[in-house]
């Protein structure tokens, strides 16, 4: 989804900086931005960058003190350059679950004071659902509260099959359709799952001498799924209760949707209490409406290993 935003700022003539919420993000920003900053006006020659300063506010190089502009300053330099030229400033920062406050705060902070000028800026997060509750609610910026929130739900098995095969007959491979649905159902539907089988689907058709099989489709499935574990599963059931994981426990039980009446045989939870965690698990991303008074979860058979 990140990656679509920004071709289309791109398609729209906006300049984009991409970045992951990894230590330092911040002063990477701000690095992108010195150096679209000197390709758009008269930037000044010789310039080569020693250090980024820790949080990011600043950028350490060999020009004269007075060059060594503030993050915020240099921001609005290039700002003011694109708005000149109708365009602006899309920054998009993946995995927000994993960035440090301070860094996320500054900017927040620094975004805001843009838009109170009225230059031309975007700001788009994406990660983990309890995280970005969390970002909302916890009063980083108060302006982010007013921020659109998309929640990428679970797509049809059959939307997930006609775009594997039409993908791989686009780039002129074969994917066969029983394989193409093997490979969606292997997803569950869900966004991520999908980028990952489909990543892992194209190294197995790289590296293919005759052409796909149902065991290359497998071995790419079991990988995505290993690597969802890794990176979404086990980072969203860090942050749960014990109460939680004896509700995804009880779901586990379940091959297909659970409702809420076996949860609460299952957990001995009162009627109010399967709706006290049924809505914690909601917003933490971990289990998603399946029905009227159905719940399923991408998390089922990793909490039943």
């Amino acid at each position: 989804m990140l990656g679509a935003a920004e071709d289309l700022a791109i398609a729209s003539g906006w300049a984009v900086v991409s970045e992951t919420a990894t230590g330092g993000f911040l002063g990477r920003i701000g690095e992108a931005m010195r150096r679209l900053t000197n390709e758009l006006g008269d930037g000044p020659t010789g310039r080569r960058v020693t250090a980024l300063s820790v949080a990011g506010f600043a950028v350490t190089t060999q020009l004269a003190p007075e060059e060594q502009v503030d993050w915020r300053v240099r921001g609005a330099e290039l700002l003011r350059l694109l708005a000149q030229r109708g365009t602006g400033l899309v920054i998009t920062v993946d995995e927000i679950h994993a960035a440090d406050r301070t860094e996320l705060s500054q900017l927040a902070a620094d975004v805001q004071h843009f838009i109170r000028e009225g230059l031309p800026i975007g700001l788009i997060f994406a990660g983990l659902p309890a995280a970005v509750s969390d970002l909302l609610n916890e009063g980083v910026a108060t302006f982010l509260r007013r921020a659109d929130r998309i929640d990428l739900h679970a797509a049809s098995i059959a939307e997930v099959e006609r775009s594997f095969a039409e993908t791989f007959e686009g780039a002129g491979k074969t994917l066969g359709p029983e394989l193409a649905r093997n490979a969606a159902e292997g997803t569950g539907g869900y966004p991520f799952l999908i980028q990952l089988v489909g990543y892992y689907l194209w190294q197995e058709a790289e590296s293919a001498l005759g052409g796909l099989d149902t065991a290359a489709v497998n071995r790419a499935v079991a990988a995505a799924r290993r690597r969802n574990e890794r990176v979404v599963i086990e980072a969203a059931l860090s942050t749960t209760s014990g109460r939680d994981r004896d509700f995804l426990q009880a779901m586990a039980e379940d091959h297909g949707p659970s409702s809420t009446t076996d949860i609460g045989k299952r957990t001995g939870m009162r009627p109010n209490a399967v709706g006290n965690y049924r809505t914690r698990l909601l917003d933490a991303g971990l289990i998603e409406p399946a029905g009227h008074g159905l719940w399923t979860s991408q998390s089922q058979d990793y909490a039943s290993t």
